[in-house]
């Protein structure tokens, strides 16, 4: 099958392929600072040998789980032997959006609101949503925000709430399963032609905040323990 390389991301390759589906090569590189891996970075930050195949074997995992749930996603199949992910096509939200469910008071979440709750305080699959935009730290938006901008319906929303708190609890269950707590997990999710909502990118450990016996897991040692 003939593909067209459309865009370099930071940690994934974006190709277009002629049967109108798009591929997604997983790349080993990180984001981070000063050679340490940090998922909340913006920039590469070091290259992980491994990385890109134990990110795309998970959010395979999940995928799988989460389509056999009966929620959209744009997950059509993947070859691990080429590190590569063939999803269907989906917009974007405005220029990006990434939408976070926490269920503990932890991170960004207790530093804005560390005056009302405790750290680590339980949070009842709470759902936020923030505009990706690296000069302005990734502002926070409201649903009235979103409406207003034009960015998203008030229908689209409320779908992308619901599938958030939905697949944030099939993630969680698997990591319990393991004897590991999630604590918070960060999404992005695009749209078809009619509007319908999907979740895209990837479900990988660099997107999430795991701990095991209130000792948070590095993400590369995550993937390790998920597979064992």
């Amino acid at each position: 099958m003939e593909k067209k390389l459309v865009y370099t991301g930071k940690t994934k390759n974006v190709y277009a392929l002629d049967n109108g589906n798009y591929e997604l090569l997983f790349k080993d590189d990180c984001t981070g600072k000063d050679g340490v891996f940090d998922p909340g970075e913006n920039s590469i930050g070091l290259t992980i040998e491994g990385v890109g195949d134990v990110n795309l074997r998970m959010s395979i995992y999940f995928f799988e789980k989460i389509n056999a749930a009966g929620i959209a996603t744009h997950f059509v199949s993947a070859d691990l032997d080429k590190t590569t992910m063939e999803v269907k096509p989906a917009k974007v939200f405005g220029k990006g959006l990434e939408v976070i469910c926490r269920y503990k008071a932890v991170g960004s979440f207790y530093r804005r609101y560390s005056d009302y709750i405790e750290e680590g305080a339980d949070l009842p699959a709470y759902v936020e949503m923030t505009f990706k935009n690296d000069a302005k730290g990734d502002p926070l938006v409201t649903k009235d925000g979103l409406v207003t901008l034009g960015v998203m319906t008030e229908k689209q929303y409320d779908d992308i709430k619901d599938m958030t708190q939905k697949i944030t609890k099939i993630v969680a269950d698997e990591m319990n399963a393991r004897g590991l707590d999630l604590y918070d997990i960060k999404f992005e999710f695009g749209y078809d032609t009619d509007g319908s909502v999907m979740l895209i990118d990837e479900i990988a450990s660099g997107n999430m905040r795991v701990y095991k016996n209130g000792e948070y897991i590095e993400p590369m040692t995550l993937s390790k323990l998920f597979f064992e």
